[in-house]
């Protein structure tokens, strides 16, 4: 869905770069024009011209935001949890995290990195102990940040504190199927 939306911003740009009417007719006056995170996703440079004019040139950007939607780390809940964890047909990984924790906000660029690398391959997860304390009970979490790998619905691995991105990813790396 979220291709599909890169995909008809594309069209509508290039429609609006070979027609002679305005910008305003092919984008809603409430279109984003630019995104706070527009910086960091592929941007698309389309350059037109018509053949009967050489001096007739349009040129703008293009942002696919469709690489966000996908690699993007959901938050569980408990009442999410059978769901998005239990019965996933992927490996999952699941970072255990409470707002007022030091070590979970050196972490979260980490997941989010191995969210975008893994994309397809494996479900990132977030779970907060404070909102959602029954899960965290049950898998003995007594420490956060904390790590867990899910396979076929059980917990296989567990990985504890603030831990390099290598460590994960070599984690990770033991439970997607190539």
């Amino acid at each position: 869905m979220a291709l599909d939306n890169c995909i008809q911003l594309s069209t509508a740009a290039a429609m609006c770069a070979t027609t002679s009417r305005p910008k305003s007719h092919l984008f809603p006056s409430n279109f984003p024009q630019k995104t706070s995170f527009s910086n960091k996703l592929p941007t698309l440079r389309l350059r037109f011209s018509t053949p009967s004019s050489s001096t007739f040139r349009k040129s703008f950007s293009v942002t696919c935001q469709a690489r966000g939607a996908v690699d993007d780390v959901k938050e569980v809940t408990e009442s999410s949890w059978n769901n998005l964890v239990v019965e996933s047909q992927k490996a999952v990984l699941v970072e255990f995290w409470a707002p007022w924790c030091g070590p979970c906000k050196i972490i979260e660029p980490v997941i989010k990195e191995l969210a975008a690398e893994y994309a397809g391959k494996i479900v990132c997860l977030k779970l907060n102990t404070d909102v959602s304390p029954n899960v965290a009970s049950k898998y003995g979490i007594r420490s956060i940040p904390t790590v867990l790998f899910f396979k076929n619905g059980e917990k296989r691995e567990s990985v504890i504190g603030a831990v390099p991105k290598s460590t994960l990813a070599a984690t990770i790396d033991k439970y997607v199927e190539v």
